[in-house]
């Protein structure tokens, strides 16, 4: 008997969801799509709302691969291995280093994106569509100074596009994996050059070790004094924070 009344009590709550939602419709529209003028549309304020809330929760992965952020942790890591250091500087200081770097070559862009979208945005002088086309220049123009002209050929001739007429024309689907991959050798190539000095005093400290006959010594616990006097007597960090920054060609 309590079987089949909790049947029929599911049956009857099973029956009011229909009208509840068409009540709830007819009274309370949360997502709805206007038709605009010129063939546009208009979304609600709650389904802008939710477009939003969506990309708040991509930027950590959009500050990592359209931004400078993955050249300067990637070089930042290099050198920590180079020095020999092991943990230090630890994780979160080498991202915290790279997150602000970023912010510091990055920051003529977002102005521009505020200046430009964000603000006529929040003063209701454009819509949501305007406001993302017109904050998805600047950033486009950052990564099309960043990439390399083989990288976007290569893309481009694996996703079947043809010859584009201005770099405007090139769609984000495109730039975005041929900026990363541009980035990614760009980080290599650099990282090549800080490894060179530490590896030279690597095989000089083995090589006297050896002739020592010191063998059980191990040579990178007698490098290490070194290479750190090296790179504090070049004046090393701030030498690298700064041809990181002028690496990237902001317009």
């Amino acid at each position: 008997m309590k079987c089949k009344g909790f049947l029929w009590l599911a049956v009857m709550l099973l029956a009011l969801i229909p009208l509840s939602a068409a009540q709830a419709q007819a009274t309370f529209p949360i997502l709805t799509v206007t038709p605009g003028a010129g063939g546009s549309e208009e979304y609600s304020v709650t389904l802008q709302v939710l477009i939003l809330m969506t990309m708040l929760s991509l930027i950590p992965a959009a500050l990592i691969m359209m931004t400078s952020f993955t050249r300067i942790i990637i070089v930042l890591g290099i050198l920590r291995q180079g020095l020999g250091t092991a943990q230090t500087p630890n994780n979160q200081i080498l991202v915290g280093l790279a997150f602000f770097l970023t912010l510091f070559i990055m920051l003529p862009i977002f102005e521009r994106i505020n200046e430009e979208a964000v603000q006529p945005y929040m003063q209701e002088e454009i819509t949501l569509q305007e406001g993302l086309s017109r904050a998805s220049v600047p950033m486009h123009r950052f990564m099309i100074e960043q990439t390399r002209e083989t990288d976007l050929a290569m893309f481009a001739r694996i996703g079947g596009y043809e010859t584009f007429e201005s770099p405007d024309d090139v769609p984000f689907s495109l730039l975005v994996p041929a900026f990363i991959t541009s980035e990614l050798k760009t980080a290599f190539q650099i990282g090549f050059l800080i490894l060179i000095p530490f590896l030279i005093i690597d095989l000089v400290v083995a090589s006297v070790l050896m002739s020592m006959g010191m063998m059980m010594l191990p040579p990178v616990m007698i490098a290490l004094p070194f290479k750190l006097m090296l790179f504090v007597m070049i004046d090393g960090w701030p030498l690298l924070m700064g041809t990181l920054a002028s690496s990237f060609v902001v317009v």
